[in-house]
C-alpha cells in the first residue's frame, strides 16, 4: 500500500512538473522569439539529455530501464500546432497549448511507464550507494533462533 501511494503520488507530481517545465520553457521562448516549432526542438533537447543520463547509469551497472525517458516530444508537437493555429493570439496559444500539454504528458508517460518492470523490485535489487544505512534493504531474520535453548 505505500509504495502504490507513492508511486501515484510522485506520477502526478513528475507529471505536473514535467509538463508545466515544457510549457512554460518553450512558450516563453516561442513568444520572444516567434520561431514555430520551438516546443519540438526543446522537448528533443530533454529527451537526448536523459538518454545521455541513461546511458550513464547503465555503465554503472544499473538495469537499462533503471532510468524512465519522459514522452514529451508528442505533448510539444501539439504545442508547437496550437501555436501555429493561434499565432494571432498569444493567450490562446498559452491556455490552449498549456492545456494539451498538461492533458497529454501524463497520458503519454503512464503508457510508458506501464511498460517498465517493477519498479520496486528494481529499486530493492539495485540499492543506491547512497542510501542511508536505515533505508537499506536487509534479509529477514525468519527462524535464525529456532533451534536455541535461550
Amino acid at each position: 500500500i505505500f509504495y502504490t501511494d507513492w508511486m501515484w503520488t510522485s506520477f502526478v507530481v513528475f507529471s505536473i512538473s514535467q509538463s508545466t517545465m515544457l510549457a512554460v520553457g518553450a512558450i516563453y521562448y516561442m513568444l520572444f522569439t516567434g520561431v514555430p516549432g520551438t516546443a519540438t526542438y526543446y522537448a528533443t533537447i530533454m529527451t537526448i539529455y536523459t538518454w545521455v543520463a541513461k546511458g550513464a547509469w547503465f555503465a554503472l551497472g544499473y538495469p537499462y530501464d533503471f532510468i524512465v525517458v519522459p514522452v514529451w516530444i508528442p505533448s510539444a508537437m501539439l504545442l508547437d500546432l496550437s501555436y501555429w493555429a493561434t499565432r494571432r493570439n498569444k493567450h490562446a496559444a498559452i491556455i490552449i497549448g498549456g492545456t494539451l500539454v498538461g492533458l497529454s504528458l501524463p497520458l503519454f508517460n503512464m503508457v510508458n511507464l506501464l511498460l517498465v518492470r517493477d519498479p520496486l523490485e528494481v529499486a530493492f535489487k539495485y540499492p543506491r550507494p547512497t542510501l542511508p544505512a536505515y533505508m537499506t534493504p536487509i534479509e529477514p531474520q525468519v527462524g535464525k533462533f529456532y533451534n536455541s535453548p535461550v
